[in-house]
């Protein structure tokens, strides 16, 4: 009897989503998958790190409504529906109508998708698949040897299991280590950690990134230091009296708060939205590459002139009809519109225009063309040579976390109740983290402002919010996939061949190589065909195994977008395994973007 196990390695909302295309197509492929094993580190199955309460907290708002999660058996809005007013309570959500464009907390999302994934496992099992759940179960190595059928999985304990294909979906996962003794968090989860001593912070708090997991940090000490009370125009905030000096300081190197929610005319994400898949492949060079000012000149500007001219934006119009407009002309122009002195009450301003557009359905077109564009991109960056995907990581990333990254109202509402009590601020430059001393009692750290000039600083409680790191190579979690040369490096070429030293001034030299005499870069974590199959050492594909992890494999697919993220890779991944067969050695760009195509929301 052939073997056909496969095993998923994470229960988050990827895998969920995995779940549900392999449901969605259970005629076709349950003759080559009778058995499906979900391995799961933590004690809860089918809720993701973010939304389990081994993780969250009460007061974490979720920053997607309803309507923008992709499909499930039920929607969240219909699932919030039919739930007790109890479980309702549990989740911080009162018993009021149900809005499918509201933002509701993160545990509720969590155990909205722990239903969902419930109900999967059901149809999966009632089509003749079976499922086992193994929580508490960590993978600890992954080993396939070349030319062998099957992968060995090894669990803590030396427990060792057999599949014949792997998927691996461990989604975030934090490696530096928290050193309480000095007040010092490597990352803000569990959040509970920050409140182990249930003591009050009658002091500075320091928060590294200025994101929306910052915010979950200022949202979750905020409640425990003070009240929230509704005005008859704002929020107020007024801290206990034992709490009087309680004031955090969030750090940002660019001095941004995040864009606040904008109305949006199409809310899931489409690849080939404003343009086709021919028009990209007409895009390439001889040589193979696809440059990132010529995808702005033919797709991006056109799409974002009929996206001002929506918004009656005629001064920006005039602008990007300029031919001498680059990319990086328009990131700096739309930065300066936000460069506000004091971002707080930027916000309070943005604010105002926000709740008039939100008020009356008007769209804030740039922003979601701009989201679509760049979600495009994605899915065809391994056409970029090396020196675009540097530009890339620079200069486009950082602007579009800040731009699409949006932050619902009523988290917009609490950052500026805080500020109006003289409990938050904001102070711009590069953050670095001294060392200290060994028995040094708070954490110290260093700003390299704007100006370069250098100030130092220390903290009682220092909790860094940058977002997750990509893994380092040498880090990747599975030790045999790197020492049985499984998996290599991810790799971009140099589109010229330029000496070693402007190589070197324009990345960092441990991530510049040499193959045949070519300059390649490593754009980060580890290398994967367009089916998220692993590339080994050789070159070769390994067949039976998939990372979905996006911080494994975001230097092959830099934009992360969420929940849609989730949905998009393993549709991705199961429309390959029915159209090209999960054992074709060699997926180029013209066969996967022929998936693409077919499903154009992903």
């Amino acid at each position: 009897m052939r073997n056909n196990r496969l095993a998923i390695i994470g229960s988050g909302p990827t895998s969920i989503y995995l779940l549900k295309k392999i449901s969605d197509n259970i005629e076709i492929l349950k003759k080559d998958i009778s058995c499906i094993t979900i391995f799961e580190k933590g004690a809860i199955l089918g809720m993701g790190m973010p939304y389990s309460p081994e993780n969250t907290d009460i007061h974490n708002l979720a920053n997607i409504s309803s309507n923008e999660i992709p499909e499930l058996p039920q929607s969240f809005g219909e699932w919030l529906r039919l739930q007790e007013r109890s479980v309702l309570k549990s989740c911080n959500i009162d018993d009021k109508k149900i809005d499918d464009n509201a933002f509701y907390s993160r545990l509720a999302l969590g155990q909205y998708f722990h239903s969902q994934y419930k109900l999967l496992l059901k149809k999966l099992r009632a089509g003749g698949i079976v499922v086992n759940e193994l929580a508490n179960h960590e993978v600890i190595d992954i080993i396939a040897y070349q030319g062998k059928s099957t992968v060995e999985i090894e669990v803590k304990k030396d427990h060792f299991y057999t599949f014949s294909r792997v998927v691996i979906a461990t989604g975030h996962s934090w490696t530096e280590k928290d050193q309480p003794y000095k007040g010092y968090y490597a990352s803000p989860w569990p959040i509970s950690k920050l409140l182990s001593n249930k003591k009050y912070s009658n002091f500075k708090v320091g928060i590294l990134g200025a994101s929306l997991s910052a915010f979950d940090v200022v949202t979750t000490l905020a409640h425990r230091h003070g009240v929230f009370m509704e005005s008859e125009k704002e929020l107020v905030f007024r801290p206990h009296k034992n709490c009087m000096d309680f004031k955090i300081i969030l750090h940002s190197s660019q001095g941004w708060l995040p864009n606040l929610q904008y109305e949006q005319e199409k809310l899931i994400r489409e690849i080939y939205r404003h343009t086709t898949r021919e028009e990209i492949l007409s895009l390439v060079d001889d040589h193979g590459f696809l440059n990132i000012d010529v995808y702005f000149d033919a797709i991006c500007r056109p799409a974002l002139i009929i996206a001002f001219e929506k918004d009656k934006k005629n001064e920006l119009i005039k602008v990007l009809e300029d031919p001498l407009i680059r990319f990086e002309d328009f990131i700096n122009l739309m930065t300066n519109k936000r460069n506000y002195i004091d971002s707080f009450l930027g916000m309070q301003r943005e604010m105002e225009f926000v709740l008039e557009a939100l008020k009356n359905n008007e769209p804030t077109h740039w922003m979601e063309t701009l989201d679509d564009l760049m979600y495009c991109l994605n899915f065809h960056v391994e056409l970029l040579p090396a020196e675009d995907h540097l530009y890339f990581k620079k200069i486009i990333r950082p602007f579009l976390m800040n731009v699409i990254a949006a932050m619902p109202i009523g988290s917009a509402k609490i950052l500026l109740a805080l500020y109006d009590a003289d409990c938050i601020d904001l102070v711009t430059g590069k953050v670095t983290i001294l060392e200290g001393k060994p028995d040094d009692k708070k954490t110290s750290i260093e700003i390299k402002g704007n100006n370069d000039i250098v100030t130092s600083t220390s903290f009682d409680l220092f909790i860094n919010c940058s977002g997750q790191n990509n893994i380092p190579f040498e880090n990747y979690p599975f030790p045999s996939m790197i020492n049985l040369g499984i998996i290599r490096k991810s790799r971009a070429k140099f589109k010229t061949q330029p000496s070693i030293i402007e190589i070197k001034s324009l990345a960092k030299p441990e991530n510049l190589f040499y193959d045949h005499q070519m300059a390649f870069l490593h754009i980060d974590g580890i290398d994967i065909d367009a089916s998220y199959r692993v590339v080994r050492q050789d070159g070769n594909i390994e067949t039976k195994i998939h990372d979905l992890t996006f911080t494994h494999t975001s230097g092959c697919r830099p934009y992360s977008y969420g929940l849609q993220a989730c949905c998009a890779t393993s549709t991705i991944l199961v429309d390959s395994w029915i159209t090209l067969g999960a054992n074709k050695n060699k997926i180029d760009i013209d066969t996967i973007t022929e998936i693409y195509e077919n499903d154009i929301e992903l």
